[in-house]
């Protein structure tokens, strides 16, 4: 059963991106919002952002608010933010793999890649 799964690690500080917003949108024939949840303790999130037939083939987006997570931190930074909201756009090719996309981020920064 395929299932797509995210994790946030926060390269500033050395730790688990904690309630960090993280908002889930499909791409094909329009962007059609899926699920809104906040990471977890652990940087993670409770479920799998999608599993089973609800992840299918094609092109979805994942928006995190890293921008409202460092705030949150109190911490000085210029407004604008540098990395505010991070949008990743990304293609599930066969819908029966686990898809893991984890974000590593700072208020400079930030990276991914297909995990497992």
């Amino acid at each position: 059963m395929g299932r797509l799964t995210t994790h946030v690690l926060d390269t500033a500080n050395g730790c688990p991106g904690q309630g960090i917003a993280v908002t889930v949108f499909r791409l094909d024939g329009g962007r059609r919002e899926l699920l809104r949840t906040l990471t977890n303790h652990d940087g993670r999130c409770d479920a799998p952002l999608l599993e089973g037939a609800a992840l299918e083939a094609g092109t979805y987006e994942i928006v995190f608010g890293a921008g409202d997570y460092f705030r949150r931190l109190g911490k000085s930074l210029p407004e604008p933010l540098f990395v505010d909201e991070v949008v990743l756009r990304f293609g599930i090719a066969d819908a029966s793999q686990h898809y893991h996309v984890p974000l590593l981020v700072s208020p400079w920064s930030y990276s991914t890649y297909r995990g497992s």
